[in-house]
């Protein structure tokens, strides 16, 4: 074998090797079953709960519903980003235009792993990177309440993503470097009013996904948790949350509560755009899940 053939051959082996690699990155990984044995039967009352913290019916109930029509989940809003257009699909119990044909394991690898009952991968613009935290006996719980709510026909449109996001291969490469189920912060001798408030808010919560900051390919910048980020709807920016003076600092606990009750700031300012439909839904949680919420947002460390 010449010295040409022997370089051909090996840069044939690496590139093979490297497109397995890339493969084996891209693929879509579902729960194993040992954490889908933790998938108990849910329960519908507790699921309520869920709910309203994980804000389903901020993206997925038409855009402005109130009261009851906010468990129509009927799928449509539009989320304009640098990446492209997202549309929140139906997530109804209608068996075909909705989730009604999944399974509690469906559900469970949709909210968890980011994986579609089809073995696909969705976009992060679902918010499963901080759903991963959630504990799968909270998604049955989830599940059980969802699967009383009415069943709304109709297909939401479809994604509008510029090239390269288009290609979904690309989204495991994004797991490979984000998802992951760790907490988001380090709280030593935290107390447990402020661990049930790091679950609500790293968690189903997900606040994280709008307050902190994020690289160029989209990820959060985990130093500077929930301190503000542009907004990734046009111009604009979300606001720093941590407890410096740029943020909410000067809020007591009792303030940074009720406003998440009544959307009103203690300078009488009052919530708007997606932060409205937010409140909508946490006003519906037990007052003690919006004090503990407190609680940990006065804990963090404060970040300007």
């Amino acid at each position: 074998m010449n010295r040409a053939t022997g370089l051909s051959l090996a840069f044939l082996a690496l590139a093979a090797t490297a497109g397995a690699v890339v493969w084996f990155v891209t693929q879509p990984s579902s729960l194993d079953a040992a954490e889908l044995a933790g998938l108990s039967e849910g329960d519908a009352a507790r699921g309520e709960r869920m709910f309203w913290a994980s804000g389903c019916a901020s993206c997925h109930a038409r855009e402005g519903a109130t009261g009851d029509d906010m468990l129509e989940l009927a799928g449509g809003l539009e989320l304009d980003t640098d990446f492209g257009t997202f549309v929140a699909p139906n997530i109804s119990m209608h068996p075909t235009d909705g989730i009604g044909g999944w399974s509690p394991e469906d559900f469970a690898n949709a909210m968890l792993r980011g994986v579609s009952p089809e073995g696909r991968h969705y976009y992060p613009a679902f918010p499963y990177a901080s759903y991963a935290r959630m504990e799968t006996a909270d998604v049955a719980d989830l599940f059980a309440f969802m699967q009383a709510l009415p069943a709304i026909e109709g297909r939401a449109g479809a994604h509008d993503l510029a090239f390269p996001y288009s290609i979904r291969g690309g989204v495991g490469v994004w797991k490979a470097l984000y998802l992951n189920d760790a907490p988001a912060l380090e709280l030593p001798g935290a107390d447990d009013e402020v661990l049930s408030g790091q679950y609500l808010v790293e968690g189903p919560g997900h606040c994280g996904e709008c307050h902190t900051p994020r690289d160029f390919l989209g990820g959060p910048d985990m130093g500077n948790w929930l301190a503000g980020a542009s907004s990734l709807e046009g111009p604009g920016s979300i606001p720093n949350i941590t407890p410096s003076s740029e943020g909410i600092g000067s809020w007591s606990a009792f303030e940074i509560a009720a406003y998440l009750e009544s959307g009103f700031t203690p300078e009488f300012d009052s919530a708007g755009g997606r932060m409205a439909a937010v409140i909508r839904n946490l006003a519906r949680l037990p007052e003690q899940d919006r004090q503990a919420i407190a609680a940990y947002l006065k804990a963090i460390p404060a970040h300007p």
